[in-house]
């Protein structure tokens, strides 16, 4: 089908000095969908046209990704925060329901963190609280094993150059292999987020994501701060059978937030959470949103 079959929008929105490609559908409050790595807007293909029929949804290709600018610095959590931030206003709203997955969770942590007064809800698909996860990596082996990609991606150039020249399998493994229900990626899935991943210069921004996760300074904010409270009505959603991140992860959450908080479990469910189960998520967001 084409997009204007079903209904949604592609449009270029400037914020925090770079251009932001978005797909946008409805109309009403906002709700700002965040994907992961290394996904881009088309991980929420089925929770765009859902919403929309009682929000307006926007979902960017984060910084890096995609469509979107490619600038050489920029992908520490601050930086990605101030471009939802500068996101919402330019879409002319004071505030919005942000959904984030994956590392669009951890940029929708800290937003919740940072910018309170930016936020009417907070969903968290599959996303560790940033500072728990870095400090997971040090102190729990299960999350350590299976992080081993987040070191591999700091020995420069070398992971851009594999993952460009395997690129096919790359994308296979990471999606279909990983995910507990393969079917939620058909061979044309897979070839659609391999033709984005080759556009020139994706691999090289979005392994930063990592690489700044991994800097002295990150970690100096990791181990000397105590994380910030959350005060916006809160939901987790999590796959239980995530391949990458253990459910410990999950542990704990509760007293980081001071709103109303849900943590919710999916059984027989990878990472993938929206694309895998995306009628149980569609159904969790809406239900969530009407409170």
């Amino acid at each position: 089908m084409t997009d204007i079959e079903l209904g949604w929008q592609h449009r270029y929105i400037d914020t925090n000095r770079i251009r932001l490609h978005c797909v946008t559908q409805g109309e009403g409050e906002l709700v700002v969908l965040l994907h992961g790595f290394p996904e881009f807007w088309y991980s929420w293909r089925y929770q765009i046209p859902a919403l929309a029929r009682r929000f307006k949804v926007v979902v960017p290709d984060l910084r890096g990704y995609n469509d979107s600018d490619k600038p050489r610095s920029g992908y520490d959590l601050d930086t990605l925060s101030e471009d939802v931030r500068g996101l919402i206003s330019a879409l002319g709203y004071r505030q919005a329901h942000l959904v984030g997955h994956d590392w669009g969770g951890a940029i929708a942590w800290h937003c919740a963190q940072k910018f309170p007064e930016l936020l009417d809800r907070l969903a968290i698909l599959n996303a560790p609280h940033p500072q728990t996860f870095t400090r997971e990596l040090v102190g729990n082996i299960d999350q350590l094993r299976r992080s081993w990609y987040v070191f591999a991606l700091q020995i420069p150039t070398l992971p851009e150059w594999l993952i460009q020249n395997n690129l096919k399998n790359f994308v296979t493994n990471i999606f279909r292999d990983n995910a507990v229900r393969k079917g939620a990626f058909s061979r044309e899935d897979t070839e659609i987020y391999r033709a984005a991943l080759e556009k020139p210069g994706v691999l090289q921004a979005i392994v930063q994501y990592y690489r700044q996760l991994m800097t002295p300074q990150s970690w100096v904010k990791t181990w000397t701060r105590s994380p910030g409270t959350i005060s916006v009505p809160t939901l987790v959603l999590w796959g239980e059978d995530d391949s990458f991140l253990s459910k410990t992860l999950t542990e704990g959450l509760d007293k980081l937030i001071s709103a109303p908080f849900q943590l919710k479990f999916v059984s027989q469910c990878g990472h993938w959470i929206q694309q895998e189960v995306p009628q149980t998520v569609n159904r969790e967001l809406l239900e969530f949103f009407k409170v």
